[in-house]
């Protein structure tokens, strides 16, 4: 587990955040076909209603993680990724703590989120940090390489 990171908010036409989800978007075309693929784009990211944070270590962009407000109240978790280099070093979990904290702090109670059914340290990490496993939301569809799960936050 790494002691000194930085997790902030990031302007999402920043060259970190750009580049971040350049590596999620090839990662995940890697794994899945575009249909079963619902990134927001770094245009979507940009919309008020989102906040993107990012993970620095010694300064370098290591992972990010963002929140979509859906309604009052909800919200979803989108654009989760570290970098394989600095992945099992905890730097995951805290950018979800960091996403949970915001929530918090902007009165939502009810944090979802979707991920592909390959991507097993992630399924695990929002496992153990509390989230189970729910029918598809909002526009989702049944769709057998996807996974939706839910928080209630206290």
């Amino acid at each position: 587990m790494i002691e000194q990171i930085a997790i902030a908010p990031e302007n999402p036409t920043s060259l970190a955040v750009r580049e971040l989800i350049a590596e999620l978007d090839c990662y995940l075309e890697s794994l899945y076909p575009p249909e079963s693929r619902f990134g927001l784009s770094i245009t979507q990211l940009q919309d008020e209603s989102v906040t993107l944070f990012v993970a620095k270590v010694d300064n370098k962009p290591v992972g990010c993680g963002a929140i979509q407000i859906q309604a009052p109240g909800y919200a979803e978790v989108k654009r989760m990724y570290v970098r394989p280099e600095m992945r099992g070093k905890g730097i995951g979990k805290r950018i979800v703590n960091q996403i949970e904290a915001f929530a918090g702090q902007a009165n939502t109670h009810t944090l979802r989120l979707e991920t592909g059914v390959y991507q097993l340290a992630a399924i695990n990490l929002y496992q153990k940090l509390g989230y189970y496993q729910i029918s598809p939301f909002n526009d989702y569809k049944l769709d057998p390489l996807c996974l939706f799960f839910e928080k209630k936050l206290s």
